[in-house]
């Protein structure tokens, strides 16, 4: 019976992806296992290391499907380790003894420290699908409202106009580094083990660096310039990545949560019947996606930061950290499948309310356009007056509730420099975004 969020029946789809949870069940685990074995004795095969005949036998019996599970948990929970039961029923499988040149020179940290690579290839691979999907999204809404003006925010007060498309593509951005970045860090990351027991390859006394040069292409692994048992900055700059990833995702659920709040009623989250719904208060609409992005990039950052822990670990082969990383990267790769799964799911179908954008705008009567008038009137009476007059006239505004353009164009020291057409400028927030559309469409040029 699962009793994880991850592994749930009920839960498990909302807080994960079926595909990443398939990435790192223990079948694609054992499978990779096998896949390395296979891959070994193939190599190995090859260059007269163990006997050709051994090494078509041992090929022959790296199959998934002649693994004893009962056996290979109880041997697992004896040893504390899977990969020597793996290799015992491997061995047990082959014919006249052959199988004893299984695992030939190889250490259990080797195999399963490159079946973790294998792991983290495929998991990579979703993620970039998912991050090019959200940027798809992202920019179809920066494109559609590259001009739609919405109020810009500060300290979650009202400050200057910008567009809705431009909000989209800096974010937009963000991700687009994301995507850059996972290509970076794949050369580092995406590289074998083979070095037996500390790493010197000790264990072969000929063609040791020709099988891990060999084993390595077969399995399309970079070759390690030197082992890295103990070393684990690879595995903590993955959870690093995610963890930065989930940053995002948690920005663009933290703004999509904020502009679904009746008062501002600016986005919604895709519409279905039912969905939000509350127990008692049918009238409401719950942002459920975002805050199962909030939930799980908040976990995510602190298993990024359990990778780095694993990281100190003592001298060649270490007591303890390395096991870190087992609880850790199934869990953080899932929970952030669950929270870019739940990110396409808003971007793609979010809807928009212009109309409600632009009176949202209209609410302070004006006075987000105090920097507009300000700058306005800079050139004729210097900025400093122009801001200290700005500011009294605005708390006139607000006293009086009366639109701040009344005010300007009232006050006789204003009138005789600028008329009221153009305060009219001034205060119209679809003529002062700035270069918020230039800037959108640098955003998308940089997409190719």
């Amino acid at each position: 019976m699962a009793s994880t969020i991850i592994d749930s029946r009920i839960f498990g789809d909302m807080f994960s992806d079926a595909r990443m949870r398939d990435v790192w069940s223990d079948e694609n685990r054992t499978a990779k296992y096998l896949d390395i074995e296979r891959a070994l004795a193939k190599v190995q095969g090859a260059l007269g290391i163990i006997p050709k005949e051994a090494a078509a036998e041992i090929v022959k019996n790296c199959e998934l499907s002649r693994i004893d599970w009962a056996k290979l948990k109880a041997k697992t929970e004896q040893i504390g380790y899977p990969i020597i039961a793996v290799v015992n029923q491997i061995n047990a499988n082959c014919r006249d003894g052959l199988g004893e040149f299984c695992h030939w020179g190889a250490t259990t940290q080797d195999i399963t420290d490159t079946a973790t690579v294998l792991q983290i290839r495929e998991s990579l691979a979703l993620v970039e699908q998912d991050l090019d999907e959200i940027g798809d999204a992202l920019a179809a809404l920066a494109r559609k409202y590259r001009d739609t003006p919405v109020i810009g925010r500060s300290n979650l007060q009202q400050a200057t106009p910008i567009t809705f498309g431009y909000k989209m593509a800096s974010i937009l951005a963000g991700i687009d580094r994301h995507r850059e970045r996972l290509q970076q860090l794949r050369p580092r990351v995406l590289m074998g083990e083979f070095g037996g027991a500390s790493g010197t390859l000790s264990s072969l006394e000929k063609g040791a660096m020709e099988t891990q040069a060999a084993l390595m292409q077969e399995l399309g692994l970079a070759q390690p310039l030197i082992s890295w048992h103990t070393v684990r900055d690879t595995i903590a700059e993955v959870g690093a990545f995610l963890g930065l990833v989930g940053g995002s995702l948690g920005k663009i659920a933290m703004d999509v949560k904020l502009m679904m709040q009746t008062e501002v009623a600016e986005v919604f989250e895709p519409f279905a019947p039912g969905r939000g719904s509350s127990s008692t208060m049918p009238q409401k609409r719950n942002p459920i996606s975002c805050l199962y992005i909030h939930a799980n990039v908040s976990v995510a950052r602190q298993h990024a930061a359990a990778l780095m822990d694993a990281m100190v670990a003592d001298h060649e082969r270490s007591t303890g950290p390395w096991e870190i990383e087992w609880v850790v990267l199934p869990e953080i790769f899932c929970l952030m499948s669950g929270a870019l799964k739940q990110a396409k799911f808003v971007l793609k179908g979010l809807e928009v309310d212009a109309a409600r954008m632009r009176r949202n705008i209209d609410i302070t009567n004006g006075l987000v356009m105090s920097e507009a008038v300000m700058m306005g009137l800079g050139p004729y009476i210097g900025r400093e007056y122009a801001h200290d007059l700005v500011y009294d006239l605005c708390r006139q505004a607000i006293a009086e509730d009366r639109p701040l353009i009344d005010i300007l164009a009232a006050h006789p020291e204003i009138a005789k420099h600028v008329s009221r057409a153009q305060l009219e400028v001034f205060c119209d927030p679809g003529r002062n975004l700035g270069q918020a559309g230039v800037m959108v469409d640098r955003v998308l040029a940089a997409r190719g």
